[in-house]
C-alpha cells in the first residue's frame, strides 16, 4: 500500500515538474526530471512484480505517462536550446 502511494506521488510529481520544466528549462531541472522518470519506472516495475499484477494494464498506463512526460521534456529542451542559441548570438555580436 505504501509502495503504491509513493509511486503515485512520484509519478504526479514527475508530470508536474516536467510541466514546470517547460517554463523554466535548465540543465539542473532536466536532470531532476530524468531522475523522477527513473523513480517512477522503478517503483512501477516493483509494484507489478511484487503484486503479480497483470502486465498489460500497467504497461498501458506507463506508456501513457511516458508519452506525456516525453513530449513535455522534448518541447522544454527545444525551448532551452533556442534560448541558448539566442544568448550565444548576443554574446558574439
Amino acid at each position: 500500500m505504501i509502495a503504491l502511494f509513493i509511486h503515485v506521488i512520484v509519478a504526479i510529481s514527475s508530470v508536474l515538474f516536467s510541466s514546470y520544466l517547460f517554463f523554466k528549462p535548465s540543465s539542473k531541472n532536466f536532470k531532476i526530471s530524468y531522475g523522477l522518470i527513473g523513480l517512477t519506472l522503478v517503483s512501477g516495475t516493483y509494484l507489478v512484480v511484487s503484486t503479480h499484477s497483470a502486465l498489460l494494464p500497467a504497461c498501458e498506463a506507463g506508456l501513457t505517462y511516458l508519452i506525456i512526460v516525453s513530449v513535455l521534456i522534448f518541447v522544454a529542451q527545444r525551448r532551452w536550446l533556442k534560448n541558448l542559441a539566442n544568448e550565444s548570438k548576443k554574446i558574439n555580436q
